[in-house]
C-alpha cells in the first residue's frame, strides 16, 4: 500500500510538472530548478504567484490537485503506520531480534551483505564504525502481561540461566539445499527466456542468484552477530543484577556448562567476555581468564538429553513425514500463487527452500527484500506456523516425552536452588557458594525446559499437560496463539531462573521469578503469576515431573503410545 501510494505520486508529480513546463512563460521559473522542486514547493510557488487564478487547462489543475492531496496522505499514512509497518523479523524463529539498530563488521558493511531494505530496519553509524546495539529481544507471547513486583527489601541470591546459543551460520546441509535451489532457479529462469514468456513479473535479485555460502565447506559454526549478542545480554544481566556479580571470579561462584557443540561453547565463552569485562589484566578491555566446561555428547544428559534419549530419536523419525504431511497442504497453497505471482514454476520444495532462504537471509545477512519478499505478510504468518506446528509436536507440547527427557536440567536448576538456600540460612562465608550457574545449549533443550515451567500455557493446558494428556496443536492464523518460535526459542533465546530471599515479615522467605528473553512471564502453575513462592513452585511445577526417572523415559519402550491430541478446527483444515 506504502509503496504503490509512492510510487503513483510520483507519476502524479512528474505529469503535473511536465505540464506545466509547457506554461513556462507563464510561469517565468527556469525550467531545470522547476523540474527539481518537490510538488509541494510547487503548489506553493504558484499559490504565491496566483498563477491558479489564471485559465489553465483543467488537466493541469487536476493533475496538481491530485498531488498535493497525495503529499499531505502520505505524510498522515507515515506518521499512522509508523511502527505499525508489517515486520518479517517477527515472524522467524532465527532471529532473536525485533525493532533495533543493526550492527554489521565494517568488512560485511563493505561486501554490501548488510542492506536491511523494505521493513524500515536502521543501520547506526557513528565515527565511521558500526555500533554494536543488539537491542531488546523479543517480547514475551502476552504483551498484556502486568509483571509482579518484587516485594520490598527482597534481593537476588543465586540466578539460573538455560540459553540457546546465539545466532549461527547455515549447516552443511542446509548449504547443499541453498546450492541446489541456486540451480534450480536457474533452469526455471532458462525455461521462461527459451519459451518467450513475460519477464516482468520475475524479482530481479533471481538473475544470476547464487548462495552467500556456496564453496563454503563448514558451516553451523557462531557468527559475530550471534557473538554480539550473547555478549551484550551478559552487561544486561550483570547490570540488571549487580549484587549477584559483585564477587571476584571463582569458577565455583559462577559455573559456565556449554554443551560440547562448538557454536554452544563459543556461546558461553561470549557471554563470559561480557560477563567478567573490565575485571581482569588482559588486554586493553581488562578481560579475564574463565572456565567453560563440556559434558561429553554421548552421555550429556543435561543439556543435550535428546541426544542421549534414544526413545525420543525414535519418535521424533516416526513422527516426521506426519510433520510434513500436515504442512504439506499449505506448501501447496502457496508454490501455487508463487507460480501466478511470479510467473515461474516453482515446486514445493523450491517454496520450503526460499522460506528457509528469507530467515536466512534476514538474521545473517540483514537482507528482508529478496527471499523474504517474495511472500505476502498472510503468507508469512501461514509459514510461521507450519514452523511453530512443528516445534510444537517435536520438540515441545506435542509429546510429554519431549520435555519428560529433560528431568535432570530441571532437577539441576531446582538443586542448585536448594543449595543457595542452604548457604543463605546457614550464612556461608562470601566467595564460598555458587550465585550463578549458566548453560548454553540448543533449541532442543531451550523448548523442553519451557514446557517443563508449563510456559506459553492457558492454566487448563496446564493441568492437561501435568496430567500428561494431549494438548491441542496451535490453532492456524488468524487466529490467536501463544506457541511461536519466534518467542520460544529463538537465537540466543533464554530462561533465567532468580531466588529472591525476603525479610521475615513478607508472605514467603524465599521466592522464584522466571524471565523468558529476560521478561517476566507469567507461570500458570502459580496462578499467572512471573514471581512464584519457593514452596509453591517447588510443589506445583518441580515435584510432578520428579517421578520420571531419564532412563526410565528414554531407553525403556513404552508399553502403549500415547492418546492422539484433539484436533481443532484448524487443525482439522489442513
Amino acid at each position: 500500500m506504502r509503496k504503490m501510494l509512492v510510487i503513483f505520486l510520483y507519476i502524479v508529480q512528474w505529469r503535473a510538472r511536465s505540464l506545466f513546463t509547457q506554461k513556462h512563460s507563464i510561469l517565468a521559473f527556469p525550467n531545470a530548478v522547476f523540474r527539481s522542486m518537490p510538488v509541494f514547493k510547487v503548489v506553493e510557488y504558484i499559490q504565491k504567484q496566483q498563477i491558479l487564478e489564471l485559465n489553465l487547462s483543467r488537466k493541469v489543475e487536476m493533475a496538481m490537485r491530485i498531488a498535493t492531496f497525495l503529499v499531505i496522505l502520505l505524510s498522515v499514512f507515515e506518521h499512522s503506520a509508523a511502527g505499525k509497518l508489517f515486520n518479517v523479523r517477527q515472524h522467524l524463529s532465527t532471529v532473536s531480534r525485533e525493532e533495533y539498530e543493526r550492527v554489521f563488521p565494517a568488512k560485511r558493511r563493505k561486501e554490501g551483505m548488510g542492506r536491511g531494505k523494505g521493513y524500515g530496519i536502521v543501520e547506526l553509524q557513528l565515527f565511521g564504525k558500526v555500533l554494536p546495539l543488539y537491542g531488546a529481544v523479543k517480547d514475551i507471547a502476552d504483551s498484556a502481561f502486568v509483571p509482579s513486583k518484587v516485594p520490598d527489601g527482597c534481593s537476588p541470591i543465586h540466578l539460573n540461566l538455560v540459553a540457546r546459543h546465539g545466532t549461527r551460520s547455515p549447516t552443511k546441509k542446509r548449504m547443499r539445499e541453498l546450492d541446489n535451489l541456486a540451480t534450480h532457479l536457474e533452469s526455471l529462469l532458462r525455461d521462461v527466456k527459451e519459451q518467450n514468456l513475460s519477464l516482468k513479473k520475475v524479482p530481479a535479485w533471481l538473475w544470476g542468484w547464487k548462495s552467500p555460502w556456496k564453496g563454503k565447506v563448514t558451516g553451523g559454526e557462531l557468527t559475530d552477530v550471534g557473538e554480539i549478542e550473547l555478549y551484550h545480554l551478559a552487561i544486561r544481566i550483570r547490570e540488571r543484577f549487580p549484587d549477584l556479580f559483585n564477587e571476584e571470579y571463582h569458577p565455583d561462584v559462577f559455573t559456565i556448562k556449554a554443551t560440547q557443540v562448538p557454536r554452544a561453547s563459543a556461546s558461553a565463552v561470549a557471554f563470559g567476555m561480557g560477563l567478567f569485562s573490565g575485571r581482569g589484566s588482559l588486554g586493553p578491555g581488562h578481560q579475564r581468564a574463565f572456565a567453560v566446561t563440556s559434558e561429553s555428547r554421548a552421555s550429556d544428559i543435561l543439556l543435550r538429553f535428546f541426544e542421549c534419549c534414544q526413545n525420543y530419536k525414535d519418535f521424533r523419525k516416526s513422527q516426521e513425514p506426519a510433520v510434513d504431511e500436515l504442512k504439506e497442504p499449505i506448501f501447496d497453497e502457496i508454490t501455487a500463487t508463487l507460480r501466478k505471482r511470479y510467473g515461474l514454476n516453482f515446486t514445493r520444495q523450491d517454496t520450503s527452500s526460499l522460506w528457509f532462504l528469507c530467515k536466512q537471509e534476514a538474521s545473517l545477512l540483514d537482507i528482508t527484500d529478496q527471499a523474504c519478499g517474495l511472500f505476502s505478510p498472510s503468507e508469512v504468518a501461514l509459514l510461521e506456523w507450519t514452523d511453530d506446528l512443528e516445534l510444537f509436536i517435536l520438540k515441545g507440547y506435542g509429546k510429554s516425552l519431549n520435555y519428560q527427557m529433560g528431568v535432570p536440567l530441571l532437577k539441576d536448576v531446582f538443586q542448585s536452588m536448594e543449595q543457595a538456600i542452604k548457604a543463605k540460612e546457614e550464612n556461608y562465608a562470601p566467595g564460598s557458594y555458587e550465585k550463578a550457574r549458566l548453560r548454553f545449549a540448543h533449541a532442543e533443550t531451550v523448548v523442553p525446559f519451557s514446557c517443563l515451567l508449563g510456559l506459553f500455557l492457558e492454566q487448563s493446558e496446564f493441568k492437561q499437560m501435568q496430567r500428561e494428556e494431549p494438548l491441542q496443536y496451535p490453532p492456524k492464523p488468524p487466529q490467536k496463539r501463544n506457541w511461536r518460535g519466534s518467542t520460544v526459542a529463538p537465537f540466543a533465546g533464554n530462561n533465567m531462573l532468580v531466588l529472591y530471599s525476603c525479610p521475615a515479615n513478607s508472605s514467603s522467605k524465599y521466592f522464584v521469578q522466571v524471565l523468558h528473553n529476560e521478561h517476566p512471564i507469567p507461570m500458570p502453575g502459580c496462578d499467572n503469576s512471573d514471581l512464584c513462592p519457593f514452596e509453591v513452585f517447588k510443589e506445583r511445577i518441580v515435584t510432578p515431573h520428579m517421578k520420571h526417572e531419564y532412563y526410565a523415559v528414554c531407553n525403556v519402550k513404552l508399553e502403549k503410545p500415547e492418546q492422539k491430541p484433539a484436533t481443532t478446527t484448524t487443525s482439522s483444515s489442513f
